[in-house]
């Protein structure tokens, strides 16, 4: 938890707090762009932490085209963020390229080509930003496939990236990627290395960071004609090292919020889930013994969050799409016999109260709320991952700023 003792630690806590809790941000002053495109969006966690980084360092994020096969994902990302363009579509089919060779001493058999119209006329990009799912690092179950790296999302991202001459590009990921049989983070490195970028790559933990919610994520950054150390990642982020804080930090003004919308809601449960609720207050407990559990989540199971109620002066675990059940992990609001609300879930996960997660004429139900929260990166770190990207690529792009109005 924070230190109060510390002024500095303390200031920080109080700053995000205020950010969370407040009206969005707006400025008028003219500030030079720094031009974004973003794949496997989402919603936009990672963009919104990246364009936190960017406005630190006075600059203005300007999102020119936002990509994901959700389109109403793609909706709430621009109608927050303001993308100038859309496209419902697989990053794979948008980029042509070959891959030779794995690992390290990967390279592309020729230079990646954009074959979608929308893009390839895009102009100049500064920053490509890309969150791919994971299901290529699980599902490359044939000794075919796991032998062409084409057929890897992560490998596909960088390829995307490439073929648009980002001057940085920043690839997030879970940290069991580095364990992926088809060595998809090597086989990166060696692709972005082979074509001018200088990587660095580490694991960030966002309570280490100062969040309310354990959450890791594993982030490669690559910077166009520039030396990167291997820990400069790691190094850099460093530098924004904070005390995790409690759930009560991130949520503690919400707990009778008038339930005028449906992300200030808790789910309807099932009447054994409720007596599951009601035996965890009655006993004064945060985790439910077996005797209450399914059978399912009985005699030892290594799942002892299931069923467990949030303590209030703790950090989160990860949510996930699930924390909408009981049954999914530890989701029942600390002081309150429900589990935690859409609203409650988006605070901890890092989004602000003016993040609209369901904008008029959009047709928003529980289970895109749960999908768009639980799936997206915290934006404290992608702020610490910009930062460090941004920073490295100042140091050779002073002139290149492009100021508007």
């Amino acid at each position: 938890m924070v230190d109060v003792a510390d002024d500095g630690l303390a200031d920080q806590a109080a700053w995000w707090q205020s950010y969370l809790r407040g009206e969005r941000p707006v400025s008028k002053e003219k500030r030079p762009l720094v031009t974004i495109v973003d794949a496997f969006c989402g919603s936009g966690g990672l963009a919104l932490g990246i364009k936190s980084a960017v406005e630190a360092l006075g600059r203005r994020a300007d999102f020119a085209a936002v990509i994901d096969t959700d389109a109403t994902a793609l909706e709430i990302h621009r109608h927050n963020l303001g993308a100038r363009r859309c496209l419902s579509k697989s990053v794979a089919t948008l980029v042509d390229f070959h891959v030779l060779g794995l690992g390290e001493e990967a390279k592309f058999g020729y230079e990646p080509e954009i074959i979608e119209p929308d893009l390839a006329n895009i102009g100049n990009v500064d920053m490509f930003i890309a969150g791919p799912p994971c299901q290529g690092h699980s599902n490359l179950n044939n000794h075919t496939r796991r032998q062409d790296p084409r057929n890897d999302l992560y490998v596909a991202a960088v390829a995307l990236g490439v073929a648009l001459s980002a001057e940085m590009i920043v690839i997030e990921n879970v940290p069991t990627v580095l364990n992926s049989h088809s060595n998809v983070v090597s086989t990166a490195v060696g692709l972005l290395q082979s074509s001018g970028y200088g990587v660095s790559m580490t694991i960030l933990k966002a309570d280490e960071l100062g969040s309310a919610q354990r959450r890791n994520r594993h982030f490669l950054i690559g910077v166009l004609d520039r030396r990167l150390s291997q820990d400069y990642l790691a190094t850099c982020t460093a530098q924004l090292t904070a005390s995790p804080l409690p759930v009560s930090w991130a949520i503690g003004d919400l707990l009778d919020v008038e339930p005028a919308k449906l992300a200030d809601t808790a789910p309807s449960l099932t009447p054994v889930n409720v007596a599951r609720i009601d035996y965890l207050f009655d006993n004064d407990l945060y985790d439910l013994p077996d005797d209450q559990r399914p059978d399912c989540h009985k005699n030892g199971t290594s799942y002892t969050s299931v069923y467990g109620r949030m303590h209030w002066t703790r950090p989160a675990q990860t949510i996930t799409t699930g924390f909408g059940t009981p049954g999914q992990g530890r989701y029942v609001h600390p002081l309150r016999r429900r589990v935690i609300t859409p609203h409650e879930a988006a605070r901890i996960q890092g989004f602000p109260d003016w993040f609209d997660f369901a904008p008029a004429g959009l047709a928003v139900k529980r289970k895109h709320l749960a999908k768009w929260i639980g799936d997206a990166v915290h934006p404290i770190l992608g702020y610490a991952v910009g930062l460090a990207a941004l920073s490295a690529w100042h140091e050779i792009a002073t002139d290149a700023y492009r100021d508007v109005a």
